[in-house]
């Protein structure tokens, strides 16, 4: 009966998706191995970067501003700011104006994890794309690419 069933592509090799899929695992692999060691996880790493990159413009970032910077679930990213409150990494206030609103700081304990962090992220990343040598910026482009078409659906 399976030998029935039609597949556009006609192995797992030919399926960007399958390929990208597969990718994605053995680079999450990588990044929880050595993002342990931190009491990080790889999502908790994201939030704090979201978080720092978008202070560097405001003094009242929202946890709705760092999930629609990183295309996240707003929920999700309520809860692992919980999470990283619990861990001393941020804090979260309340907003002047806007009472649904939660204005969130990374702490000085946060921040050290986060310097940390970054080292050991962009050095497991350069290790883990080092075979694309030169054509990084052009697999960087495209993915881009691929975020900006298809972010919004």
């Amino acid at each position: 009966m399976p030998e029935k069933i039609e597949f556009h592509f006609k192995s797992p090799e030919d399926s960007p998706g399958y390929l990208l899929g597969q990718l994605t695992m053995l680079w999450q692999r990588k990044l929880k191995r050595a993002l342990d060691p931190l009491d990080l996880t790889h999502t908790q790493f994201v939030l704090l970067a979201a978080l720092t990159w978008l202070s560097r413009s405001s003094d009242a970032v929202t946890q709705v501003d760092i999930a629609n910077q990183g295309n996240s679930d707003r929920m999700m990213v309520s809860k692992v700011l919980r999470t990283l409150e619990d861990k001393k990494f941020v804090t979260r206030h309340e907003h002047p104006t806007d009472t649904r609103a939660k204005i969130i700081r990374l702490t000085p304990g946060g921040e050290k994890v986060l310097q940390e962090a970054i080292i050991t992220v962009e050095n497991v990343d350069l290790e883990f794309f080092a075979p694309l040598t030169t054509d990084l910026s052009t697999f960087n482009l495209k993915m881009a690419g691929l975020i900006a078409k298809n972010k919004d659906q």
